[in-house]
Formats: structure tokens, C-alpha cells, sequence
């Protein structure tokens, strides 16, 4: 990315991002989760937020195709244009967790150096990287916005996983089988790795 802005300084407040944790009881992240299309990535993203919620903690949701109705609709999704997706993303998800917020990400995410760029913005144990798996024969059977039938048809150039490629995290800090577990099991799943790490109490 090139940038633009010139003669811009970044100017600190007196509240820190420690400060906010203190008070909100828990640390503030980003929970990446990232895999195909009908993986169900934004179902157990939605139960683990009401999960965390009902605990207390201050959680938000970046959905893919929430923020494309604002924040990111001027991009489609060439290569080009789904890497400034996700660094924009990134860099709104960073936002959240210096606010002391959990920040739950559920992007296709489809390219490794996009994550370990978005990884590379937080400190150490503040990006937890969630590859929530399924077959692809699973995703197209679930096909909940039928757009695999689509992509295979033709009618959607470069999707991810039929005509655009999907990079596998190789070391996530969790990998969540959404073909052998219940949504429920997903976000307990997710929610014993934060308690396990002291993110949240």
C-alpha cells in the first residue's frame, strides 16, 4: 500500500489499551477466523459472541459480508481487491482490540501473507488465528447462500475454492472441524482456549 496522507503524527491519549483491559476484565484481541465459504465461520462466530457477552466481556463482530455493505463496498473480489479487504479489516480489527475489545473477524481471508500481515499489527498472543475447517464437499452441500452452484456455473468468476485459490493456515492457533462439532462445541472450543491463555477470566 502506498500512502497518501502526508504530514500526519500520531497523537496518544492518556487512557492505554492496559487501562482499558483493567476495566473491562479481560484482554483485548483480535480472533481471526478464516476458511471457505459455508465452513461456518459466521455461525460460530455469532454463538461465540453471544457466549462472551453473556459473560460480560465486550465483543464486536467484523462480518465479510457486513462490512462489504459499507466500510469495503467499493471492493469486489479480484486479488487485488480482496487483499485491501483484509487489510483494511486488519487494521479495524486493531482498532477494536486497542479499545480493550474482543475482536471476532469472520473473513474468507483466503491468502497466508494477508493474515500474517493483519498477525504482524498485534503483539504476541493478541491474534488468535482460527482455521475453521470443513471438506469442500461439506461447504457446497451446506451451500447456504448458494453460491457455489453459482461458481459453478460460471456466474462467479475467481471463487475461492473453485476457480480462486485458498491458502491453509499452517499454524493457526486453533483449528475448528465444523463437520465433526455442534456450533455449541466450536465456540466452547474457542472460549477453553481463552480462558486457557488468560484472556478472559
Amino acid at each position: 500500500m502506498t500512502k497518501k496522507s502526508t504530514n500526519v503524527t500520531w497523537h496518544d491519549t492518556e487512557i492505554t489499551k492496559q487501562d482499558r483491559e483493567q476495566r473491562n476484565g479481560h484482554k483485548g484481541i483480535v480472533i481471526w477466523m478464516t476458511g471457505l465459504s459455508g465452513c461456518g465461520k459466521s455461525t460460530v462466530a455469532t454463538e461465540l459472541q453471544k457466549e462472551l457477552f453473556g459473560r460480560g466481556c465486550r465483543v464486536f463482530i467484523l462480518d465479510g459480508d457486513n462490512v462489504r455493505h459499507g466500510l469495503n463496498g467499493d471492493l469486489g473480489f479480484s486479488p487485488e481487491d480482496r487483499e485491501e479487504n483484509i487489510r483494511r479489516i486488519g487494521e479495524v480489527a486493531k482498532l477494536f482490540a486497542d479499545a480493550g475489545t474482543i475482536a471476532i473477524t469472520s473473513f474468507i481471508s483466503p491468502y497466508r501473507k494477508d493474515r500474517d500481515r493483519n498477525r504482524g499489527l498485534l503483539k504476541e498472543g493478541e491474534f488468535v488465528e482460527i482455521f475453521v475447517k470443513a471438506s469442500l464437499e461439506v461447504c457446497e452441500e451446506r451451500d447456504p447462500k448458494g453460491l457455489y452452484k453459482k461458481a459453478r456455473a460460471g456466474i462467479i468468476p475467481e471463487f475461492t475454492g473453485i476457480s480462486a485459490p485458498y491458502e491453509e493456515p499452517l499454524n493457526p492457533e486453533l483449528v475448528i472441524e465444523t463437520d465433526k462439532l455442534s456450533v455449541e462445541e466450536s465456540a466452547q472450543k474457542i472460549i477453553d482456549y481463552l480462558v486457557e491463555n488468560g484472556i478472559i477470566q
